[in-house]
């Protein structure tokens, strides 16, 4: 800790280099989603078949996953209830038939001493349909929007609302993207995980532009480039403890959380990582970038105007 306290990091000096590690992280995003053909949409938005079965005796949920791997069966979600089962997968899967085959023989085969029996096997709708995604997407404009006003409006800048909205899309990119790249599936829980990283982003760049704040109206005569540095240099202990603590559990939940939630925490192990970094070194990099420019146009401005005045 004492170690984090005595740092003076230059982090404005080296900003360009930033910013071409996270166009490159965007570029390496983009690439996935080109070599894959877009997201893998799970059953959420795709919709799928929906099969319920009854057993003699109760059954364990991770046996159950087990015989339906080793069926060959890749995307598929399940629910339990002591003796009764329902399995939702793709469409991908064949024909209503072929996949109630597929089905049955597998329990058959690992649940020998176990009867079962096939209550229904249907189609089922996406539970995230059109109209959904669409006010999903109204959703976001309208945070994005919001945390511009709210953020201009404590900080006098919306160019520093901006630059956190910004750091939002960068990091949910960049975690979509490592999604894509490892052809997970994009379902309900993707979009929560997406959601809460957005969450920590924000809430970390707010704390830095807080500390930047404070540190403008101590120090009227500092550089603009050394009071960023200050402040980064200042919340780094806590940013640091705040986002391993974070990537602890996260790396916990991966290896240990099962199959259910590990999707989920992927993108927290990413999205921790890539919501610090941007905002350290995306965010206040583009606050510095936009007030310097800003203030060289209004200099600019005044001695053009002091000419003609001459």
């Amino acid at each position: 800790m004492q170690f984090f306290n005595k740092l003076n990091i230059d982090f404005i000096s080296r900003r360009y280099t930033f910013f071409m590690v996270s166009a490159l992280l965007i570029l390496v995003s983009v690439g996935a989603f080109i070599y894959r053909g877009g997201p893998n949409y799970g059953i959420d938005f795709t919709g799928g078949m929906l099969m319920q079965i009854s057993f003699d005796q109760n059954v364990d949920l991770q046996t159950v996953r087990g015989a339906l791997d080793e069926s060959g069966l890749e995307s598929f979600e399940l629910q339990t209830s002591d003796r009764i089962v329902m399995i939702r997968a793709k469409r991908d899967v064949g024909s209503q038939q072929e996949f109630e085959e597929k089905v049955t023989n597998a329990f058959a085969a690992k649940f020998a001493d176990n009867k079962i029996t096939v209550d229904r096997v249907e189609y089922v709708g996406p539970s995230v349909g059109e109209y959904l995604s669409k006010q999903a997407l109204y959703a976001f404009l309208f945070a994005f929007i919001g945390i511009i006003i709210y953020v201009a409006f404590r900080f006098n800048s919306a160019l520093w609302g901006i630059s956190g909205v910004i750091g939002i899309i960068h990091d949910v990119i960049v975690c979509l993207g490592m999604v894509i790249l490892v052809n997970k599936e994009v379902d309900i829980t993707v979009v929560a995980a997406l959601l809460t990283i957005a969450g920590y982003s924000i809430n970390d760049t707010i704390v830095l532009f807080d500390r930047m704040r404070e540190n403008m109206r101590l120090s009227i005569k500092e550089d603009f480039a050394s009071i960023i540095n200050k402040s980064i240099n200042a919340v780094l202990l806590r940013t640091v403890v705040t986002s391993v603590t974070v990537f602890i559990v996260a790396c916990a939940l991966f290896f240990l959380g099962g199959d259910v939630i590990h999707t989920f925490a992927y993108i927290m192990v990413i999205g921790t990582a890539v919501g610090a970094f941007s905002t350290i070194f995306l965010c206040a990099p583009l606050v510095y970038e936009w007030e310097i420019r800003r203030r060289e146009r209004m200099k600019a401005a005044k001695q053009q105007g002091f000419s003609r005045a001459k």
